[in-house]
């Protein structure tokens, strides 16, 4: 059982990137669970927009703290605070844009979250990494491989998984790592800077072709955002976690251009892709495994036709439809 620190029956916790699409869904999990949650979030992700957790505001246990991670950590005080779980993060796209941006984000902000965690005896720290770090490879992702990122992202994120490690065993903060691989559900940022399947989605919708970087045969483990939050709790929960890394992912594998012909199919949309040439850093094959953290009880959705069509309705309510990019 988790330790109740500010006197009510409830955990204080912070869930940075926490007005994001994953991280949203996360604060959802730990409110039902009755914690206290304080959300760190620059709004960056959500282009100023609140929409994914206007629904939490007037909840007392929830706060909202609008601030960059790497400006808030610095003055952070979390002396009560029992779990931070780090979702806050710069993306592959922001990566290509502005590299040492991207560095700042995902290295020298969880770096500095990591030691404010250590100076205040914070229980547990959960950090949400990618299966980029491995590179490109054709062995199943999991630490006993080597990790050999081929894009900026991929390197930004396996810095900040060293510096997990490294303060974890220098300082005795108690970590565990997440590597998440292409998740979907509500929420997901539906822009040309989002992910592919909302991307798909809205483009569809609006009866507008689909773009695929490459050639479309490279794979994809399509990963329900539900699975991502129990993922996290357990990690937080599970003494038998702590100092390890995770591979979080459905295992399925699923071309990209498989799931643009069924996207198209489920919409109705004019059958037109267009191909264009691959993205620096992109990944061809994701071979995972996720035996260790199905061992401590997680069960992945693999039905990920299911899940695509959640988003093909979630995109339609949302009105996404509407909103016209290049």
């Amino acid at each position: 059982m988790l330790p109740h620190l500010d006197g009510s029956g409830s955990t204080r916790v912070v869930v940075t990137g926490g007005a994001g699409f994953i991280g949203s869904h996360l604060c959802d999990a730990l409110l039902a669970r009755d914690s206290h949650v304080t959300c760190v979030d620059n709004l960056v992700g959500t282009a100023g927009a609140t929409r994914n957790i206007d629904h939490l505001v007037g909840d007392h246990r929830f706060e909202l703290v609008v601030d960059s991670v790497l400006d808030w950590a610095s003055n952070a005080d979390l002396a009560g605070v029992d779990c931070v779980f780090h979702q806050a993060a710069s993306k592959n796209s922001v990566a290509l844009d502005d590299p040492e941006h991207d560095l700042t984000v995902n290295g020298l902000a969880t770096l500095r979250l990591l030691l404010r965690c250590a100076r205040d005896d914070v229980r547990k720290f959960v950090h949400a990494s990618t299966g980029s770090v491995f590179g490109e490879t054709n062995q199943p992702h999991d630490d006993r491989i080597p990790k050999r990122p081929v894009s900026l992202y991929g390197t930004s994120k396996l810095a900040g998984e060293s510096y997990c490690s490294v303060v974890g065993n220098t300082f005795g903060l108690d970590y565990t790592v997440l590597r998440y691989y292409h998740v979907i559900g509500p929420r997901q940022d539906w822009s040309e800077r989002g992910g592919v399947v909302p991307i798909f989605a809205r483009r569809c919708l609006q009866r507008r072709p689909l773009k695929i970087y490459g050639t479309g045969e490279q794979t994809r483990s399509f990963t329900a955002v539900a699975d991502i939050v129990a993922a996290n709790l357990l990690a937080s929960d599970s003494t038998t976690t702590s100092g390890q890394s995770f591979t979080c992912a459905s295992g399925v594998a699923v071309s990209i251009r498989e799931l643009a012909e069924f996207i198209i199919e489920e919409t109705g949309s004019p059958r037109e892709i267009v191909l264009e040439p691959s993205r620096a850093g992109d990944i061809e094959q994701f071979v995972v495994d996720n035996g260790p953290i199905r061992e401590l009880g997680i069960e992945f959705d693999t039905d990920w036709r299911a899940l695509v069509r959640d988003v093909i309705a979630w995109i339609k309510a949302s009105g996404a439809v509407r909103t016209r990019e290049p």
